[in-house]
């Protein structure tokens, strides 16, 4: 898998936090509250396997060995993932998805619109197109978390619950690590601990709002880059995601 190529490592982490996200998100598809909701997750789950084409795309450029998107999506096992692990966690109510989509997409932002700036052509060109739908998923989840929270009394405890227990797992996204420092140090990307601050003023701004209270800081957690995975969380998506191309090797349509 290309090993000690940073870049092909950084381009795996982008692509599967769009696909696994988009998956658990396309999970809601006939199922949501209310048919406006259906529609709009069901969309923003397409936008996210776009965005994963892209990544994965060029990830298999990189590797050389002629692997395409579709290989990089189908035939890995759960261990080769480089997803968030807050964004493999089953969905849990509707109040857990928005929040954390919201938790997501206000690290996304900041995040593309750097990206943007990058030195590698080809990265700044696919955030370029992906930061226009993860500001639409910002604006969505914002308000819908704010809905929910200065909604009914059980809607604000369900986004409570929400918040703690998905809070744990937002520190992973700021951890640096060798690869990190190698893209910051080429220019391909900044380093993620930069970006906590803006995210953390964007989810105090819609919490106040949403009448929650974010937990210390000390309830965060590193999460995955530290070896521990959610393989039986992971591995049961994967099942279900990968069952046609595992059982039928190659075909196409």
């Amino acid at each position: 898998m290309a090993a000690g190529n940073p870049l092909f490592e950084f381009l795996l982490r982008q692509g599967d936090n769009a696909l696994v996200l988009g998956h658990r998100t396309s999970e809601w598809c006939g199922v949501a509250p209310i048919l406006e909701e259906d529609i709009a997750l069901a969309n923003m789950a397409l936008d996210l396997i776009g965005q994963t084409q892209m990544w994965l795309g060029y990830a298999g450029e990189v590797e050389g060995t002629g692997r395409s998107a579709d290989d990089l999506a189908y035939l890995r096992d759960v261990y080769d993932f480089r997803n968030l692990l807050m964004l493999e966690v089953p969905n849990g109510d509707f109040g857990r998805t928005q929040m954390r989509q919201f938790l997501f997409d206000a690290f996304q932002v900041p995040w593309l619109t750097r990206l943007q700036d990058s030195r590698d052509t080809r990265v700044a060109e696919i955030a370029a197109k992906c930061v226009k739908e993860a500001l639409y998923h910002l604006e969505r989840s914002s308000q819908t978390v704010i809905a929910l929270g200065d909604g009914t009394e059980d809607s604000n405890a369900r986004m409570v619950e929400a918040l703690m227990f998905l809070w744990p797992y937002s520190g992973e996204m700021f951890v640096d690590d060798a690869t990190d420092q190698a893209m910051a140090d080429t220019g391909v990307a900044p380093l993620p601990s930069e970006l906590r601050a803006p995210w953390l003023e964007t989810v105090e701004a819609v919490a106040a709002e949403a009448c929650l209270t974010l937990p210390d800081s000390d309830y965060a957690q590193k999460g995955g880059r530290t070896g521990f995975r959610h393989t039986e969380h992971l591995g049961h998506m994967l099942a279900v995601m990968q069952t046609l191309q595992r059982s039928y090797p190659g075909a196409t349509w």
